[in-house]
């Protein structure tokens, strides 16, 4: 998705109606939804191939020039005639938002677009040069259960890395994943009990996930109260985060998720993960928008980290 930024001033209420003249100065077009997954994973030195729909209309056009600038690879994007591309356009009036307008199609893609997305993962895994797949589910439509449980297979089957940020929609459609990253509103919307912060209460939540989902790792983010990890060995952790001045919690998600594939695929332990991505996703907070992580921040605190447990 393309996240649109109207900037502006604001020095007047509208004559019209009871709200706020926004004299716009600028405009910038920025990757969203799953490409900032990508920006992350480029920004700590991974190689992003991002597959995804997006509409054969101007801002699909938008969406791809962007890609090759951000250093992500186009070659996994499907272009469709039946869908529009979805813009989330942010209105900003003296560096405050003041409204947001949505513009997209949330209904399935077609079971021929499914067929043609399959494709080109499949024969991105056949170049044998991917080493995890993340599934981030904002229930836009394209990951159907029948695209989820077919990509799922095609990774295992070449025993690459699987990893999910998952959505209410398709929440339990993600079996045999190697780790499930839930937050923590999703968990309680889709357990049938209650889940409190406590290590008993996630524990709980975390054996219930993987009875129903056969997951290898639960990793539930726990917002200002940082992250729970669990491996299913009873020894399950939350990791609390960092104080911060939070300017905003979008993107966080994204940026969890990638810090934690990354982590995954390149033989991390779990606490090393852990702290990461509870220090990456703080980071991102502490900037207006949905900004990628910087590798430099994040390696300062890490240092920090070491210092301060050694």
């Amino acid at each position: 998705m393309l996240d649109r930024y109207l900037t502006g001033t604001v020095s007047r209420i509208s004559p019209e109606a009871p709200v706020p003249v926004v004299l716009q100065r600028g405009m910038e077009d920025r990757l969203g939804g799953a490409a900032n997954v990508a920006l992350n994973i480029r920004a700590l030195g991974g190689h992003p191939i991002l597959c995804s729909v997006v509409g054969n209309d101007a801002d699909g056009g938008i969406f791809q020039a962007l890609l090759p600038q951000h250093g992500i690879s186009p070659e996994g994007l499907l272009r469709s005639s039946q869908r529009r591309t979805t813009v989330k356009t942010r209105v900003l009036g003296n560096n405050q938002q003041m409204l947001r307008i949505d513009q997209e199609d949330t209904g399935d893609i077609t079971p021929e677009e499914t067929g043609a997305l399959v494709q080109i993962v499949r024969n991105l895994l056949d170049s044998g040069k991917i080493k995890a797949v993340i599934f981030q589910d904002y229930n836009k439509g394209v990951l159907t259960p029948d695209l989820i449980e077919s990509l799922i297979n095609l990774a295992r089957e070449r025993r690459v890395l699987t990893t999910v940020d998952p959505k209410k929609a398709n929440f339990f459609a993600y079996r045999n994943v190697d780790l499930f990253k839930p937050n923590l509103k999703e968990i309680r919307d889709s357990a049938p009990f209650p889940v409190q912060t406590d290590p008993d209460s996630l524990a709980n939540a975390s054996d219930y996930l993987r009875n129903r989902l056969n997951n290898r790792l639960t990793m539930i983010t726990l917002s200002e109260k940082g992250l729970y990890l669990d491996a299913g060995d009873g020894d399950g952790r939350i990791y609390p985060t960092v104080a911060r001045n939070i300017a905003d919690v979008s993107g966080a998600g994204d940026t969890v998720i990638s810090v934690a594939t990354l982590g995954l695929a390149a033989g991390l332990s779990l606490e090393t993960i852990a702290v990461l991505s509870n220090l990456s996703g703080g980071q991102v907070c502490e900037f207006p928008g949905v900004v990628p992580v910087d590798r430099a921040i994040l390696e300062r605190e890490f240092d920090r980290w070491l210092y301060q447990t050694t």
